[in-house]
C-alpha cells in the first residue's frame, strides 16, 4: 500500500495544482470587447488554439512536476521542485492578471520576462537530476516566449496604455 499511495500522491497533487492554476488564469482571462478591439499581429493564432495550447501545456507541465518529484534525491530537492512550481504559477496567473484583468499588456510585457525565467530555472536545475523534467518543460519555454513576442507586438500596435 505504501508503495502505491507514494506513486499517485505527486500525480494527483501536480495536476490538482495545475487544474486549479489553469482555471484561476481562466477566470482571468476576458477575451470580450477590449481584447477584441485591440489591434494584434496577423500571425496570432486563432483565439480558440489559446486553450488547447495551454492544456498540452500544463499536461507536460504536471509530468515535468511529477518527475522531477519522484527523482528528487533528496527532501531539498523536492522542495527546489515544490518552489519553483509555485513560482511559475503564481507568475503565470499574474501575467492573466496584468494583460486581461487590469488591461495592462505594458505590465504584463515587463511581467513575461519572470515567467519566461520561472520556467527557464527548472529546466537547468531538474536537468541535474531529471532530464525528462526538464524536457517536458521545452514547449512551455517556447510557447511563452513566442506569447511574449506576441505582447510585445500588441504594445507596440496599441500603446500607450493607461
Amino acid at each position: 500500500m505504501v508503495a502505491r499511495d507514494s506513486f499517485w500522491k505527486p500525480v494527483l497533487t501536480a495536476a490538482a495544482v495545475a487544474i486549479f492554476i489553469g482555471a484561476l488564469g481562466g477566470t482571468l482571462t476576458d477575451t470580450g470587447i477590449w481584447y477584441q478591439s485591440l489591434l494584434k499581429p496577423s500571425w496570432q493564432p486563432p483565439d480558440w488554439l489559446f486553450g488547447p495550447a495551454w492544456t498540452v501545456i500544463f499536461a507536460l507541465a504536471t509530468m515535468s512536476a511529477v518527475y522531477a518529484w519522484r527523482n528528487a534525491d533528496t527532501r531539498v530537492q523536492r522542495e527546489w521542485v515544490i518552489g519553483l512550481f509555485a513560482l511559475n504559477g503564481f507568475l503565470n496567473v499574474l501575467w492573466s492578471l496584468l494583460f486581461f484583468a487590469l488591461r495592462r499588456p505594458d505590465w504584463a510585457l515587463v511581467e513575461v520576462v519572470f515567467l519566461w525565467l520561472s520556467i527557464l530555472l527548472p529546466i537547468t536545475v531538474f536537468w541535474r537530476f531529471a532530464k525528462a523534467a526538464s524536457l517536458y518543460l521545452l514547449p512551455y519555454l517556447l510557447w511563452v516566449s513566442f506569447a511574449a513576442f506576441l505582447n510585445l507586438t500588441v504594445v507596440r500596435l496599441n500603446g500607450p496604455f493607461s
